[in-house]
Formats: structure tokens, sequence, C-alpha cells
């Protein structure tokens, strides 16, 4: 397998919706580990997500997880996530997605740079940019 770079978000005590809502999103298949499959059967947070992986036909790869007991959660001000590529059709879908129930800061539109490119935080407080690459 070769190395591949991803973003890996963490989340406070939802992750599993997080991701199921990210599977709507891209589509492609969801794995999700709690703390109890683990070791932590008894614990408060054995239902919690110890680690999720979200892979995609197209090859788009997220991670995930709840944030352990003791460890401070700061959501949305860490990660900005970056969907980029040539394929507006499929680019404005995901954004379409991504954008509902959240908040756009810069709209999907054609910039400076000659790219359509958009910002949000979906409705998770996850940060997204897309970028359109258009044909030279």
């Amino acid at each position: 397998m070769a190395s591949r770079l991803n973003p890996y978000i963490s989340f406070g005590g939802d992750a599993r919706q997080a991701m199921e809502f990210y599977e709507s999103v891209f589509g492609g298949t969801l794995t999700l580990n709690t703390f109890g499959e683990f070791g932590a059967q008894d614990a408060p947070e054995a239902d919690k997500i110890m680690h999720a992986q979200l892979e995609t036909e197209g090859g788009l790869t997220l991670m995930g997880a709840d944030t352990p007991p003791g460890t401070e959660h700061n959501p949305g001000n860490n990660i900005a996530v970056s969907l980029s590529g040539e394929d507006g059709e499929e680019l404005r879908g995901y954004w379409a997605k991504l954008a509902d129930g959240g908040s756009v800061s810069v709209p999907l539109e054609k910039q400076m740079w000659g790219d359509e490119f958009g910002m949000c935080v979906d409705q998770y407080g996850v940060g997204w940019m897309v970028n359109i690459a258009q044909a030279q």
C-alpha cells in the first residue's frame, strides 16, 4: 500500500453521527470501531468511536474518532479539510451537502485564480474548502 495523506477529525461524542453523515455525502465504505471493542466494555465511553475510517471508490479517505475522556476537544478551529479536483458536477454535489445545515463563509464561485472555490463549516463544526480546477 502506498503512503496516503488524509484528515483525521476529533469529535466531542458525536463521531458516529458525523461519520455516517460524511458517508451519506461521499458514499463509500465506513468502518466504525468503539472503545468497547478494544477492551473498555464497561467504561462509560464503551459505545463511543475509538476509530472510524471512510474510504470511497474514488480514493477519498476520511478518519475520525470521539475525543477520549480527559482530552480537550476544540471543534473546528484546528482543521480544515480541502477537497479539490476537476469534476465540477461531483464537487458541487459534495459542496451542496456539506453546506446544508452549516454556514458558508466563502460562496462556491469563480475566484481570481480562475477556479471555483468555496469555504464552509458543516453542521458538525468542521471547516471545508472546495476547489474546482478549471480546464486550461
